[in-house]
């Protein structure tokens, strides 16, 4: 599995974005465009992929860019994996 779909599985199902998922590409906006990514969203997304990779994810790691498409998102994550 890329790490894209693992990405979009994890966001998934901390929005329970159901159907809605099997449309997003690499693309696709997040921040501001989902209703469902609020702040309290954002923590939740961060702390699932810290726990599913075993990473930390430090607060001024994390910028509105970060969320801004799935693809700068998974790039993001990608980038934290190989640290």
């Amino acid at each position: 599995m890329s790490e894209m779909n693992t990405v979009l599985e994890i966001l998934s199902s901390t929005l329970q974005l159901g159907e809605r998922a099997a449309t997003f590409t690499e693309s696709t906006p997040l921040l501001g465009s989902i209703p469902e990514l609020d702040s309290m969203a954002v923590v939740a997304m961060l702390t699932t992929v810290e726990e599913h990779y075993g990473i930390v994810i430090e607060d001024d790691d994390v910028s509105a860019e970060t969320f801004e498409t799935l693809g700068s998102l998974t790039s993001f994550i990608e980038a934290k994996i190989t640290e």
